[in-house]
């Protein structure tokens, strides 16, 4: 089985390029080939618009929090939902997000999916610390255009099957450490031991997706030295995408909200 995992931004360029790690899964075993670089739409958008077969995991946000969205009264098709966000600026998604927090009291300022909690992510109405808004805005339309199946949410080419991924959590569940900065004075040995430790976990498949990481040496230096972790968070999402497609319903919940989603690997017992 081909996987693929995505470590995604919403402004790529080559200081902070999409990271995507391209491996093959046999039974828990999981043998990541190689890290490609995205700098630019152009390449990313290309990319994804090749034939398959794949299964993917991508770090960010497939859906809204089903309160937000009726609330301001928006498609309730992931479809339309998408292409209705595509629409709107940026700089106005933003002001609407931030004019919905503004009204509500401290403490619960931001609207969370349901699956954000068994994840352990930041709701994907935030814009800010990390911008995942914004990634939502920019990943899911391009999804949408390259005809991809966004696994229970729309359906497309069976053959490139799209899952949302979070690198954190498996990360959280080795180390609750800080692994990454993209600021090169906060890439500290410290962090850098944090990033060992998670590829050792990984290695030895002691996580909570129990997959089996393989790399070549070259590869395993570079995941342990980058300070980013770019291609690390790549690697997770791959790990998530190999746990995934050896499972029914690519092991997530029998009725996904068509417009929040749910993040790959994330606990769901007893919410179907």
């Amino acid at each position: 089985m081909n996987i693929i995992g995505v470590d995604f931004t919403s402004a790529p360029r080559r200081a902070k390029p999409i990271t995507v790690a391209h491996g093959e899964s046999q039974g828990d075993v999981l043998r990541i080939d190689r890290i490609a670089a995205h700098d630019d739409w152009t390449s990313y958008e290309a990319w994804l618009a090749q034939p398959g077969p794949w299964v993917g995991a991508f770090d960010f946000p497939f859906g809204l929090s089903r309160e937000l969205v009726e609330h301001l009264q928006w498609p309730q098709t992931w479809a339309e939902l998408v292409s209705h966000c595509a629409s709107i600026p940026r700089a106005e998604l933003r002001a609407t997000f931030k004019a919905f927090c503004d009204a509500r009291p401290v403490g619960n300022k931001f609207a969370h999916r349901v699956t954000d909690g068994p994840a352990g992510s930041s709701p994907s109405m935030k814009w800010v610390n990390p911008p995942v808004a914004y990634m939502f805005h920019e990943g899911t339309r391009r999804l949408l255009q390259a005809g991809v199946t966004v696994f229970g949410l729309q359906a497309g080419d069976p053959h490139r099957i799209a899952l949302e991924g979070y690198p954190g959590l498996v990360a959280r569940a080795v180390t609750r450490a800080s692994y990454k900065s993209d600021e090169r004075a906060k890439q500290t040995p410290q962090r850098r031991a944090a990033r060992q430790e998670i590829i050792k976990a990984l290695e030895e498949g002691t996580h909570p997706l129990g997959v089996v990481l393989q790399v070549s040496t070259r590869l395993r230096r570079e995941l342990m030295d980058d300070g980013t972790a770019d291609r690390l968070d790549a690697v997770l999402c791959a790990v998530a995408a190999a746990w995934a497609a050896r499972r029914p319903n690519y092991g997530l919940p029998l009725q996904i909200d068509p417009i929040e989603g749910w993040t790959a690997g994330a606990a769901h017992e007893g919410l179907e």
